[in-house]
């Protein structure tokens, strides 16, 4: 595993796996209701963003590069108990697809092989 970014966790989380996901508005979303958001760890930008409402409870994980745990997104993911990473810095974006882990320390990994 090698440490791509960190940031706040949202709660005190068990680690957890998923799919990296960019997701930039609406229609990425309408995409994923189409073939399902299971497992996927959703990278958005905006921490007042509402757009993941339709999916968020599928997530595995949601990882947002602004705001802080008091934020829109840092509050849903503490309710829908989803682990997030909030006011993440990411130094190597993984492609979409890339298979992640979020820690309750903050820590985004990338997972090898």
């Amino acid at each position: 595993m090698q440490e791509i970014g960190r940031g706040d966790p949202t709660f005190d989380f068990e680690p957890t796996r998923g799919t990296w996901r960019r997701l930039e508005g609406p229609a990425d979303v309408l995409d994923l209701m189409d073939s399902g958001a299971e497992g996927v760890v959703a990278a958005i930008r905006d921490a007042g963003a509402t757009f993941l409402s339709p999916i968020f409870d599928e997530l595995a994980g949601v990882v947002c590069a602004g705001g802080t745990i008091r934020s829109h997104i840092g509050i849903i993911s503490r309710e829908f108990q989803v682990p997030g990473v909030i006011g993440a810095q990411i130094d190597d974006e993984p492609d979409a697809g890339t298979e992640v882990e979020l820690s309750s320390s903050g820590e985004i990994r990338r997972i090898d092989g």
